[in-house]
């Protein structure tokens, strides 16, 4: 019997060994018929070996480098904010924050003829991160009866806490907790190099977030549930001190000038009247707007991200889908009247890092391989080819006779050696095609626009390809 199985089994297996190359594969697998025809359409191989030959031992944009477009950069802008110092945000994705103090400090130096003053970002990440883990763990209970693999609890359990951000980041938490000069709580180790501390508190919250929905499942009451989630999140609490430090409740502070000389009295403040004394007294939330552009959708409409904010109780990212000229009409206005913006980008595209500039013409990429990279903006982005990535400070805008803009320049926060003198220029066709959000002070929108911000929000799920938070 075990002879004739044998038999069988070892004829079956000739069988199959003699079967055509398409029949050992599936529909939709590469067969050898397929592979064949794939090897037929390649270039001649003397052709293939010298461009493998170079691309094996440089890198792609040094020999996609448009030396046609290597000449020196037009540095002049007709219209230019004042200059204010570069900083940097080192190992860490806190770029949003950066770019809103740069125009925090900005507006303050313009009101105050030139105080110079420098914002704590370890003091408003310490916030920002807790402010998260409550995000997190409020959602865990919120959602706690769907199940694990149900897309929000996935949601929250993908990415409990993160450094990105948008400029909603700044106004709710600057808002709600204030400021402090860098010199009151300066930047720690982890501060500018965050992966690891986020990474032991991610772990420690997915923890607390299985507990929690332990908690729902056994019915717990809200109270007990509430008071295991205070306790978890002075633990996360207790953990971000060690690592950037306690934030101080007061503090004694005298303001200098751009020279560096103290102007007045040194006076004690809390956070939260040092904020009031830098913005004159007023709210950061419901002083501005945010534009966008997003060829995908209908424009003069605004569209709301669910669940994309910085505090369970704050505000979600909202904004007005505008064509690329308007939002360019407001940022000249406001650039104008010595204004710096919020603005974000998909940085990396085209960037020349060594002289800071992005150009279309910068690099030949499709010269190189012998192919075409078609896709229009709406397409980029619907296929998670492009979208938001880095927010920067808008702070100049060259016109040409026309009042038509040619290039544009921001302040990036990735320290004063970068770049130019820590600056990026951008040419206006980049600018449209990889430009994406700007936060404008509500004084230089015209009232039609403000009424189209105020339109009731067509809602979008954060797993939308346009809405990565800027790091």
């Amino acid at each position: 019997m075990r002879t004739n199985k044998t038999i069988i089994l070892a004829a079956a297996l000739m069988a199959s060994l003699a079967l055509p190359a398409t029949a050992q594969t599936k529909n939709g697998g590469i067969s050898k018929d397929m592979l064949r025809e794939i090897r037929q359409q390649q270039a001649p191989a003397a052709s293939n070996k010298a461009l493998f030959n170079a691309l094996s031992a440089n890198s792609i944009d040094n020999l996609a480098r448009n030396y046609a477009n290597q000449g020196a950069i037009d540095t002049h802008f007709s219209v230019e904010t004042k200059a204010q110092s570069i900083s940097n945000q080192k190992q860490s994705g806190r770029c949003w924050m950066f770019s809103g103090f740069n125009v925090l400090r900005s507006n303050f130096a313009n009101r105050t003829d030139s105080l110079s003053v420098t914002f704590s970002q370890d003091y408003l990440f310490f916030w920002d991160q807790l402010e998260k883990a409550n995000l997190f763990l409020q959602g865990v209970i919120d959602n706690a009866n769907k199940p694990m693999d149900d897309i929000r609890v996935q949601y929250f359990f993908k990415n409990p806490i993160n450094d990105g951000g948008t400029f909603t980041g700044v106004s709710d938490l600057v808002d709600k907790y204030g400021l402090v000069p860098s010199e009151v709580m300066p930047e720690t180790f982890s501060s500018e190099n965050t992966s690891r501390a986020t990474s032991l508190i991610k772990s420690k919250l997915r923890e607390f977030g299985l507990q929690l929905r332990d908690m729902v499942a056994k019915g717990k009451k809200a109270a007990d549930i509430k008071s295991a989630k205070t306790k978890m999140l002075a633990e996360v609490y207790r953990m971000q001190t060690l690592v950037y430090g306690e934030p101080p409740t007061t503090f004694k502070y005298a303001f200098k000038n751009k020279d560096g000389r103290t102007v007045g009295q040194c006076k004690e403040y809390t956070p939260e009247s040092f904020a009031k004394e830098i913005l004159d007294g007023k709210k950061l939330n419901g002083s501005f707007i945010m534009v966008m552009n997003d060829p995908r959708h209908e424009y003069y409409k605004t569209y709301e991200v669910d669940l994309d904010r910085h505090t369970y109780d704050g505000t979600n990212w909202k904004y007005l889908n505008l064509p690329m000229k308007d939002i360019a009409n407001l940022a000249i206005a406001a650039l104008k009247d010595g204004k710096k913006m919020y603005s974000s980008y998909d940085v990396g595209k085209f960037l020349d890092s060594k002289r800071g500039y992005s150009d279309l013409n910068n690099f030949d990429y499709a010269s190189l391989f012998n192919t075409t990279f078609g896709m229009d903006k709406a397409q980029r982005i619907s296929t998670f080819d492009s979208g938001s990535t880095h927010a920067m400070t808008l702070t100049a805008v060259d016109l040409d006779a026309q009042g038509n803009p040619v290039k544009w320049k921001v302040e990036n926060s990735w320290g004063p050696d970068w770049g130019q003198k820590g600056c990026l220029i951008m040419t206006n066709e980049w600018f449209n095609e990889f430009m994406f959000r700007l936060v404008i002070d509500k004084k230089y929108v015209p009232a039609e626009t403000l009424k189209q911000f105020d339109q009731k929000p067509i809602m979008v799920t954060p797993e939308d390809p346009l809405f990565g938070l800027d790091d």
